[in-house]
């Protein structure tokens, strides 16, 4: 059990630094009990759900900083939201901007050839003017999907422990207490 514990805990620590989701233990009242056996058993019923909590936090702060910041500031702002982050943001904002051009041109026939070869020519952050403004479109309907597929997959997470006759609020409260995390 000490091994699930532990690793447990990893996974949590991972998702905290690549998220850039702050701990500040100083607002957290943990209760005497929270480390019982009984907890333990709970919060392991919570682990996915709040995986994916973490993840939305995540991509929500991500989505925020997308939405503050001109193209050509993007990566570095998301890199000091995240420094541990092991991803590169660069290549992963560019790949969707390419990725979504082919799907305007290929699919949707809304866009030339040409511009996507200008996508593909162009660093993401060099954009200017109006196409600044459609990459910018692109990316946000991307973070705006990332996020509703989280919310999606708590609410089912969610939908699976009342199904079971759990209560997942309380749940939810025994696993952050658990691993002392702050609760919103």
């Amino acid at each position: 059990m000490a091994g699930k514990e532990n690793r447990m805990e990893m996974q949590m620590d991972a998702l905290k630094d690549e998220h850039g989701v702050e701990i500040d233990s100083s607002k957290n009242r943990i209760p005497k009990n929270a480390r019982s056996a009984n907890n333990a058993k709970l919060a392991a019923l919570y682990e996915d759900a709040g995986e994916y909590e973490a993840e939305l936090k995540g991509f929500e702060a991500e989505f925020e900083i997308l939405n503050d910041n001109a193209l050509k500031d993007l990566v570095a702002n998301l890199n000091a939201n995240a420094p541990k982050y092991e991803g590169d943001y660069a290549k992963e904002i560019s790949d969707v901007v390419v990725n979504g051009f082919t799907q305007m041109v290929e699919v949707e026939n809304t866009h030339t050839q040409e511009q996507l070869d200008r996508v593909k020519n162009t660093e993401f952050s060099e954009y200017v003017g109006d196409f600044e403004a459609e990459i910018k479109e692109i990316l946000v309907k991307r973070w705006e999907f990332l996020i509703d597929i989280k919310k999606e997959h708590v609410a089912d997470e969610r939908a699976d422990m009342k199904l079971q006759g759990m209560k997942p609020d309380h749940i939810r409260k025994v696993y952050y207490n658990y691993h002392g995390l702050p609760q919103d």
